[in-house]
C-alpha cells in the first residue's frame, strides 16, 4: 500500500494532514521564513534558500518578500526569475516555470484543489494538477493562475486576471476568466 507522500508524488488524491507531508510544509514554511527575513543585500544567501526550496533553479533567482509556497520541492524555474512582493505558490503538483519570467506582486499560481464531493472533502483529500509557464511570460499583479494550466511563451497576463485555461505563444490575455486580447509578436 502507498503511503500518502508517496500518493502525492504520483498525482492521486492523498490526505493533506499527513504527518510526513506536514514536515515537509513545516521546512518548506520555515525555508519561506528565512527567506523573506533577508535584507535584499544578501544576494547569495538569498540564492542558497531558494536552491534549498526549490526543486531546480536556474541562473539569477530574485523573490522579493513576501514569498509562500506549499513544498517549494514541486517548484522548478528556469534562469532570470523574478518575483516580486506577496506570491504564493501552491505546489501540490509540479509548477514548471521557464526562462526569464516576471510576476508581479500578489500573483497566485494553485495547482493544488480539492475534490468536488463534499464526502470526499470532508476526510481532507487534496488533489493537484501540474501549471506549466513558458519562456519570458509576465504575470500581471492580482493574478490567478489555477491548476492544469499551460501558458506557452511570451504570453503576458493582465493586472487581477483569473487564467482558467491554457494559451498558446505570444498573446496577451486579461480578464476573469482571461482571454485574448490581442497577439503579442516578438519584435526580434
Amino acid at each position: 500500500m502507498k503511503t500518502e507522500k508517496e500518493k502525492f508524488l504520483a498525482g492521486e488524491p492523498y490526505n493533506i494532514l499527513d504527518p510526513e507531508l506536514a514536515a515537509d510544509e513545516t521546512r518548506a514554511r520555515r525555508l519561506c521564513k528565512q527567506l523573506n527575513e533577508l535584507d535584499d543585500q544578501a544576494v547569495a544567501e538569498k540564492d542558497e534558500i531558494i536552491r534549498k526550496l526549490f526543486g531546480s533553479v536556474g541562473k539569477r533567482p530574485y523573490i522579493q518578500p513576501s514569498f509562500r509556497c506549499d513544498f517549494g520541492y514541486n517548484i522548478h524555474v528556469g534562469d532570470n526569475f523574478l518575483c516580486n512582493y506577496d506570491n504564493v505558490i501552491l505546489d501540490i503538483a509540479p509548477v514548471i516555470i521557464g526562462d526569464n519570467v516576471m510576476l508581479a506582486p500578489h500573483v497566485q499560481i494553485y495547482a493544488a484543489y480539492h475534490p468536488d464531493d463534499p464526502a470526499e472533502r470532508r476526510k481532507w483529500i487534496g488533489l493537484g494538477k501540474p501549471v506549466t509557464i513558458g519562456n519570458d511570460v509576465w504575470i500581471g499583479g492580482g493574478s490567478v493562475v489555477v491548476p492544469g494550466v499551460t501558458l506557452d511563451n511570451n504570453v503576458i497576463v493582465g493586472a487581477n486576471s483569473t487564467v482558467t485555461k491554457s494559451f498558446g505563444d505570444n498573446v496577451v490575455i486579461a480578464g476573469a476568466p482571461a482571454r485574448v486580447i490581442r497577439e503579442n509578436p516578438p519584435k526580434e
